[in-house]
């Protein structure tokens, strides 16, 4: 199979119901966006490796890629769609709450506002926060006039904080301070 169609040469996608949309059709670019977390979340953990504590955190951070597929083929897929796909709910944000407290509990009390930066892999988290930020955003205007799923904002609500707390986490692992803000 080729990797290229060239059916989007004329602007337009096909969402997971066969209609066709122009490619920056708000819906397209709230799943980009998600693309783009899951990616710098891979980056972060190319980062995690040699840090020995951090495999329960690679753990975590393999399970959410997977299920950002899920959050991208959720939106491209419209609600009214005879397409079966798997769908974010009410579990997948119970869970990564459970992890933030699970990261939580290791860490000190936050006091000061933190600057991204400190170990590699708590910098790409930060940057994966972000964007996952810029995500949530996109999928609020999508879900405005497109009817999506709305336990996907929530989602990427929880799972933006989930990236902050795993942020302070890498660091505290690889046994580096938070780079706080100096007013």
């Amino acid at each position: 199979m080729k990797i290229y169609t060239r059916t989007g040469d004329a602007g337009e996608t096909a969402l997971f119901s066969g209609s066709r949309v122009p490619k920056n059709h708000p819906r397209i670019c709230a799943y980009g966006t998600v693309d783009e977390t899951n990616s710098i979340i891979g980056i972060a953990r190319a980062h995690l490796v040699g840090i020995e504590a951090a495999s329960a955190l690679d753990g975590m951070l393999g399970r959410i890629q997977n299920e950002l597929f899920v959050v991208g083929a959720d939106l491209a897929t419209p609600s009214e769609s005879r397409a079966s796909v798997p769908r974010i709910g009410p579990t997948h944000i119970v869970v990564i709450e459970h992890d933030i407290d699970r990261l939580d509990a290791d860490l000190q009390e936050l006091k000061k506002f933190i600057l991204p930066g400190g170990h590699p892999a708590a910098a790409s988290l930060h940057a994966a926060r972000t964007v996952c930020r810029r995500a949530e955003r996109e999928t609020v205007a999508a879900l405005e006039d497109h009817g999506l799923n709305r336990d996907v904002v929530v989602y990427l609500n929880r799972l933006s904080d989930f990236l902050f707390v795993a942020a302070r986490w890498a660091n505290r692992s690889a046994g580096l301070e938070d780079v706080t803000w100096i007013p």
